[in-house]
């Protein structure tokens, strides 16, 4: 290119297509694995406009870059983990973001007004494409996992002064989380029923799995430490239950564009609320009772 670039520019541009090479190994191997046909070859044209992207920067920097390896290795993890949804939202915003910072060099790059209008056309095909079967159970999963983190942590909360040994608590919060399981699997299935879903078995599924995952990360840390570290067991039971709302509500206002901060604090405010008086009820039961937890 006869086009002459000052250091800044050129900077950028080395950022654009190290970008680009990234968004395309990710786009091509999402695409590997999609099914529906029509969004595989949309994955597949995605892929190679990215990667035109690229050689057109590369004309310019004169120099080959190598993709974000560490992106492209979450964006994955993230896709088999957190689902296709999640991912095509993060690849939307990314699209959206680069089509603005590539409008601030339309009048260096003779090439950018078609770059700047494939960016867009990709966040309106990802958008298109937004239609996953777990979103579709979004409030089945919310419903297990709130009462899940309401019911379990003031269940344990209560037990662990209480009883103040990791063993008992343990094997009390695992037979009430999988009873517990069980009737919130079979109330959503009526429920699900009552209200004529086609799928309530599917739907209380989901409950059931999302309420059993919570309670066993919840109690695990009583499972492991040593019976007379109930205290330890407690922080790290507390710290679990703030990680798991913080991760669900992150996936939501991403996947589904939902304000994050405000739902994940009004999530982590009940449930704490819940384990602070429970802590108070089972001194109280402890000391009413005379339950002498040696």
């Amino acid at each position: 290119m006869s086009l002459t670039l000052d250091k800044a520019t050129l900077k950028t541009l080395l950022v654009f297509q190290k970008a680009e090479a990234t968004d395309s190994i990710v786009y091509a191997r999402m695409a590997k694995t999609e099914k529906h046909e029509a969004h595989r070859r949309t994955l597949e044209q995605i892929a190679q406009e990215e990667r035109d992207h690229y050689e057109v920067w590369k004309r310019y920097t004169g120099v080959d870059v190598v993709a974000n390896k560490v992106k492209t290795t979450l964006l994955i993890l993230f896709m088999i983990l957190l689902g296709y949804t999640f991912v095509l939202r993060i690849m939307e915003r990314g699209e959206d973001r680069t089509a603005e910072a590539y409008g601030k060099l339309s009048t260096a790059i003779p090439e950018i007004k078609t770059i700047i209008a494939h960016e867009q056309a990709h966040e309106e095909k990802l958008v298109e494409m937004l239609d996953e079967e777990r979103l579709q159970y979004v409030g089945a999963i919310v419903l297990g996992l709130n009462d899940a983190l309401v019911e379990l942590t003031g269940t344990i909360a209560g037990l662990t002064f209480a009883l103040m040994n990791t063993r008992v608590v343990a094997l009390a919060a695992i037979i009430t989380g999988i009873a517990a399981t069980l009737s919130m699997g079979a109330s959503n299935y009526l429920a699900e029923k009552a209200d004529d879903n086609p799928h309530p078995l599917k739907a209380a599924l989901y409950t059931g799995v999302a309420y059993l995952i919570t309670v066993a990360i919840l109690v695990s840390p009583y499972l492991v430490l040593d019976e007379h570290l109930y205290l330890l067991a407690f922080i790290i039971m507390l710290a679990s239950c703030i990680l798991i709302i913080f991760a669900f509500n992150f996936y939501l206002s991403v996947a589904q564009r939902l304000p994050f901060w405000s739902r994940f604090g009004h999530m982590a405010a009940i449930s704490l609320g819940v384990a602070a008086i429970s802590f108070v009820i089972g001194l109280a039961a402890k000391a009413l009772l005379g339950v002498d937890a040696a």
